[in-house]
């Protein structure tokens, strides 16, 4: 790959490099500190580091594999657990008493704002593209299901207990 086809980044590149970075400090650190997580983390960064190279390129389809693989880790820790309320929860406490507990739960925040930057820096990457084409509807769509697949995948071989977030994805409000 020829540096050539990398253009000059601007903000919304920023956003995604920034956020990606984030996410994947946060899965290297608790893969540090969770050894049987290490594999499913390893394997989840590669698709921030292809988002990161195609928006790079200005590519829609990093974008979209961005949109796709962040949203959906932050719509699952909104809707479908409650690791990242439980992160707000014990920072609210580190700040009120000055004692960290569940650092384990905490970087579930820093995680989740991570991710929001590269969905709004992929949103914002694609908006300013021209032209649009109705055929990236269906380049989301790939993208959601290549990446959820991928994610899917990932779980299946090396933490399948966390599959249960699938249908509770679909049907948030399930036990």
């Amino acid at each position: 790959m020829s540096m050539e086809r990398f253009e000059r980044p601007g903000t919304p590149e920023w956003l995604i490099l920034a956020g990606a970075s984030l996410f994947m400090a946060i899965l290297l650190l608790t893969g540090v500190m969770e050894a049987d997580i290490r594999w499913l983390h390893f394997f989840q960064a590669w698709m921030y580091v292809a988002t990161i190279i195609l928006a790079l390129r200005r590519s829609r389809w990093g974008y979209f594999i961005g949109i796709a693989a962040a949203g959906a880790w932050d719509y699952a820790n909104l809707f479908a657990t409650t690791f990242f309320f439980n992160g707000l929860h014990w920072l609210g406490q580190w700040m009120r008493t000055g004692e960290l507990q569940r650092v384990d739960q905490i970087i579930a925040v820093p995680a989740w704002v991570g991710n929001l930057l590269v969905v709004i820096g992929c949103l914002w990457a694609y908006l300013r593209m021209r032209p649009k084409r109705a055929s990236d509807l269906a380049r989301f769509a790939v993208a959601l299901a290549l990446s959820t697949g991928f994610f899917a995948l990932d779980m299946a071989l090396f933490q399948p207990r966390y599959l249960v977030l699938f249908p509770r994805m679909l049907h948030p409000h399930l036990p």
